[in-house]
């Protein structure tokens, strides 16, 4: 990619356009995965980075991808995934963003032949005038009958200043398909709060008890689950 995206460009809506020259051009990263093998991949973004991610899976392939996305600065993931017969893609993200930062996650699924499945999660803990951002479209294709596509996306706002936009979004053209999606953005629950509070935690201490149990939702299954899960709770230090 050589020309520089603006706001006019739907997927880039959100995105910190200003921070977007010093970490231009990009290289898109090539992953595909042959008929009937598996594979699994985790992107752990800590400093300012866009990464452009094209993954094809053919006939009952399988891959799951996990994503912390915590970058001080602007950080972005965007993955493009067309799915052969009967294939299965997994995505677990979490994004963590305090300060200014905006750190965002963009996906296309494309089902383009039938009964192959994706199921996307997506957890965002925001705090300060952060933004997080996840815009993610999922495509059944005609003649793609079987398809089981999903999308689950929640986010925590911490203080008033942070934003969470969330755009999920079903694109099908073909019949006997089972796709659906959920978005919620809230604070954390006071009578939770109040309970572990009871008990004799501190305040900080159970926000982010219950924080790790909200992020913890998009690391399940991973291989390496508890590295994920320390370096989410290094990050949201920073936001306690």
């Amino acid at each position: 990619m050589t020309a520089l995206p603006t706001r006019h460009d739907e997927a880039w809506r959100y995105a910190d356009i200003a921070a977007l020259p010093a970490l231009w051009p990009i290289t898109p990263e090539v992953i595909v995965v042959a008929p009937g093998d598996s594979a699994s991949r985790t992107w752990v973004i800590e400093r300012a980075a866009v990464h452009d991610i094209a993954i094809t899976l053919g006939a009952g392939a399988q891959m799951t991808v996990h994503v912390l996305n915590a970058a001080r600065g602007y950080g972005r993931l965007a993955l493009r995934v067309t799915l052969g017969a009967g294939a299965q893609f997994d995505l677990g993200a979490a994004q963590i963003a305090g300060g200014d930062q905006t750190v965002e996650i963009v996906t296309e699924v494309i089902h383009a032949e039938p009964d192959a499945s994706s199921r996307q999660v997506v957890r965002q803990v925001l705090a300060g005038r952060a933004s997080g951002n996840y815009l993610g479209r999922v495509v059944v294709a005609r003649g793609a009958n079987g398809s089981d596509g999903s999308q689950s996306i929640r986010a925590m706002l911490l203080d008033r200043g942070a934003s969470a936009n969330a755009r999920p979004e079903l694109e099908i053209h073909a019949d006997d398909v089972k796709c659906a999606h959920g978005c919620a953005i809230g604070e954390l629950d006071a009578d939770g709060l109040f309970y572990l509070a009871s008990r004799g935690l501190p305040p900080a201490a159970a926000k982010a008890l219950m924080l790790q149990a909200f992020l913890a939702e998009a690391f399940v299954g991973a291989d390496d689950e508890a590295t994920l899960m320390a370096a989410a709770l290094t990050a949201l230090e920073d936001l306690l």
